[in-house]
């Protein structure tokens, strides 16, 4: 049996590894390739040495950090080398110091956006996440695709939950301090991500949402509030940020602001009147909502801000109730 040498025996293993688990160590050479009998990876390795001569462990970046990444898995025929990004650059390896690359993933101005963008979509246009890239608002903004990745690293901040907000806040800097509120979806805790919402390589729905609407992206994982109700409620069928913000509130459950000042923006208050309670000493300051609550209603009193007492109390179930009273249905909206 002829007996297996010990660099014959580590590129092996090396090509194994790239396969299973799509990274490359940094210290893979063409050698290594070679000896597993690869010989396309070792093409594409003596390839990338053109610019890992002078762009080394030593550059003042880490760019060798990508061969631990899918984009840097030469046992992988579908993974770029360094000139099918930054170009052919025949001009930077004639003169470094004077000649740019190709492609310089740099700048802000959305021509330069567009030309490095271009690259990406080269290989990453055919996915489903990005068919609607093209006239979004990102796009349209001039939003680079390495403003978001970080393409030499192993460890992408916005492809982590728990990191990626950070890179999101770096513009949407009101949703950071709404995340931070007291009532807010478990963001800063690391469980959803912006992206569990928002595709942010273009949407056919509003905000960039994942679904045609902001309803259908909620409903993705508050299905119970979907209905069919025999009673919907139009606000919440309509939208549900008519009264809830999603990135974060001091009211409870995400809400604009509490029961009952959140339903009276829509329906006229009722409860005592007004001069009836400062008649019975009970003087308070109503502020500009007394003019509101002057009136009567017949049968309904006590329910208001004077008894601090919320609408919810007795309408449970604001999303929407099968209450079958549907020849006289009032009071809508009870557990029953």
């Amino acid at each position: 049996m002829k007996r297996i040498s010990g660099r014959s025996l580590i590129g092996a293993l090396c090509a194994v590894g790239f396969l299973l688990a799509g990274t490359v160590a940094t210290s893979a050479t063409a050698a290594d390739f070679a000896a597993a009998g690869n010989e396309p990876a070792k093409a594409r390795m003596a390839e990338d040495a053109k610019c890992t001569t002078c762009h080394n462990e030593a550059w003042r970046k880490p760019v060798l950090s990508i061969y631990q990444t899918p984009h840097g898995n030469r046992a992988d025929a579908r993974a770029p080398v360094c000139t099918s990004c930054h170009g052919r650059s025949e001009g930077h390896q004639k003169d470094p110091g004077g000649t740019e690359p190709d492609v310089v993933f740099a700048g802000d101005d959305k021509a330069a956006a567009d030309t490095q963008n271009g690259v990406c979509l080269t290989c990453h246009k055919s996915d489903a996440n990005r068919t609607l890239w093209m006239g979004s608002t990102h796009q349209d903004r001039g939003v680079a695709c390495t403003n978001c990745h970080q393409v030499h690293t192993p460890n992408d901040k916005v492809r982590d939950k728990l990191t990626q907000p950070e890179v999101c806040f770096a513009c949407h800097k009101e949703q950071r301090t709404q995340v931070n509120k007291p009532s807010h979806h478990p963001i800063p805790e690391g469980k959803m991500a912006c992206s569990d919402c928002h595709n942010p390589h273009g949407s056919a729905g509003p905000k960039l949402m994942k679904r045609d609407s902001v309803n259908d992206t909620c409903y993705t994982c508050h299905m119970e509030k979907r209905g069919p109700f025999v009673h919907n409620h139009e606000p919440v069928s309509e939208d549900c940020t008519n009264c809830h913000n999603p990135h974060g509130t001091t009211a409870e459950n995400l809400l604009k602001a509490r029961p009952p000042f959140l339903c009276h923006q829509c329906h006229t208050p009722h409860g005592p009147n007004v001069g009836q309670i400062v008649g019975q000493g009970q003087e308070r300051s109503f502020g500009g909502g007394a003019a509101q609550l002057s009136a009567t209603t017949g049968g309904k009193s006590g329910i208001n801000y004077f008894m601090a007492r919320g609408c919810v109390n007795c309408h449970t179930q604001v999303h929407g109730t099968n209450n079958p009273s549907t020849a006289n249905p009032s009071p809508q909206f009870n557990f029953r």
